[in-house]
């Protein structure tokens, strides 16, 4: 049987890293598209051609991804930014459907950023969306990745509010304190269980 498939979305800073580890650690298996997502822009040839004849020879630095230039190109650029993801999205995708087929598991976390954004939530059977107050996703953001206010703000804008996001989803998590998540992670872990027994 193949398993469901349970999106875990959130706002840049929510924690759905955090989230996503404690639904490891009950033994669910996770796929996170942001790092398969840069893995197959290293790895595989034909975005790899298909990168450089968009963004030009800086794409690659010593044949590895040039992960700040693509930044600097895509920041505030929508255009450029969807037809990049036209370029990776397809491949992960395909990716992922052939990782689920190996999972033993009753379901499986897909975690994404973007789900909403990029009108893809009917490809998921329950949606979890991950939440937190904007100022202290901020903090956290400009702690891990050493960014500006405005850079995190800019990103932010370009993302569904929470608002948004809580009314297309099964469940939501509230990630201010960790105990507290964990316990959320435990009562949606079961209540899917109990859902899919059924089924």
């Amino acid at each position: 049987m193949t398993p469901k498939i349970v999106g875990l979305t959130g706002g840049i800073g929510s924690g759905k890293t955090t989230v996503a580890n404690f639904f490891k650690d009950l033994e669910v298996p996770v796929y996170t598209a942001d790092t398969e997502a840069k893995a197959l822009m290293n790895r595989s040839k034909v975005i790899k051609r298909k990168l450089i004849a968009l963004f030009g020879d800086k794409a690659y630095l010593d044949n590895a991804l040039n992960k700040p230039y693509i930044a600097s190109q895509i920041f505030n650029n929508q255009e450029l930014l969807k037809k990049m993801n036209a370029i990776v999205h397809p491949k992960v995708a395909k990716h992922f459907s052939n990782w689920v087929k190996k999972q033993k598991a009753i379901y499986v976390i897909s975690e994404v950023a973007i789900i909403f954004e990029n009108n893809s939530q009917h490809r998921y059977d329950f949606i979890i969306t991950v939440v937190a107050p904007v100022q202290t996703r901020l903090q956290r953001v400009i702690k891990r990745d050493n960014s500006s206010k405005d850079k995190v703000k800019a990103i932010m804008n370009n993302q569904w509010s929470d608002q948004q996001k809580i009314e297309g989803s099964n469940f939501v998590i509230n990630n201010e304190d960790l105990n507290a998540t964990k316990l959320q992670v435990n009562q949606i872990h079961n209540k899917l269980l109990q859902t899919l027994t059924k089924l």
